[in-house]
C-alpha cells in the first residue's frame, strides 16, 4: 500500500513537470517555436479548436513561424486569433498561409518573460509540495488504521521527501535552462 502511494506521488509530480514544460514552451524566446502558438484556439465549424488541429505550424527561419491552414477560408480567423492572443505579435497573411514574424526581444521583455518563467516554476514547486503533503497524509492515515508500522511509515515519509527534493531540483534545472534561453541574445 505504501509503495502505491509513493508511486502515485511520483507519477503526479512527473505530470506537474510535464505541465511546466508545456507552459515554458508557450513563453516566447528569441527563436521561433511552434509551441508558442499551442494555447491559441480558433472557431472551426462553430467549435473552439486548437490552432494546431486546423493548420500545420512550421518554422520558416529563426524568427518566423508559418501557419498553413487546411482550408483557405480559415486564414482571417487564424489571423484574428493570433492578434487576440496575449503574445504581442502581429501576423501577416497571404492567400495561402499566415506568417508570424517574431520581433527581437528587448532587455525589458526578456526580464518580464524571465519573471513569468519564475512564476510558472513556483507554481510547479507548489504543486509538487501539495502532492508530497497528500502522500504523507495518506501514509499517516495507514498508520492510524494500523495497516502500516510506524517505522515503515517513517521510512516512506523520508522516501517521499527525497522524491520531492529530486522533483524540485528538476524544476529548478528547467527554470535555469529557460532563463538562460531567454537571456541569450
Amino acid at each position: 500500500m505504501i509503495e502505491e502511494i509513493k508511486q502515485d506521488a511520483d507519477e503526479r509530480m512527473g505530470k506537474s513537470l510535464e505541465v511546466l514544460g508545456s507552459n515554458f514552451a508557450r513563453i516566447r524566446t528569441g527563436r521561433a517555436n511552434p509551441g508558442l502558438l499551442d494555447g491559441i484556439e480558433i472557431e472551426y465549424y462553430g467549435n473552439p479548436t486548437p490552432l494546431n488541429q486546423a493548420a500545420s505550424i512550421t518554422v520558416e527561419d529563426a524568427r518566423t513561424l508559418v501557419i498553413s491552414p487546411w482550408e483557405k477560408s480559415l486564414i482571417p480567423v487564424i489571423e484574428k486569433a493570433v492578434l487576440k492572443s496575449d503574445l504581442g505579435i502581429t501576423p501577416a497573411s497571404t492567400s495561402e498561409l499566415v506568417r508570424v514574424p517574431l520581433p527581437p526581444l528587448t532587455e525589458q521583455n526578456r526580464k518580464d518573460l524571465a519573471r513569468h518563467a519564475k512564476q510558472e516554476a513556483e507554481q510547479a514547486r507548489i504543486a509538487i509540495r501539495n502532492i508530497r503533503r497528500d502522500a504523507i497524509n495518506d501514509i499517516r492515515e495507514l498508520v492510524k488504521e494500523k495497516e502500516a508500522a510506524e517505522d515503515e511509515a517513517h521510512r516512506a515519509e523520508e522516501d517521499v521527501q527525497k522524491l520531492t527534493d529530486r522533483r524540485v531540483a528538476e524544476v529548478d534545472a528547467a527554470l535555469a535552462a529557460k532563463e538562460a534561453e531567454l537571456m541569450e541574445v
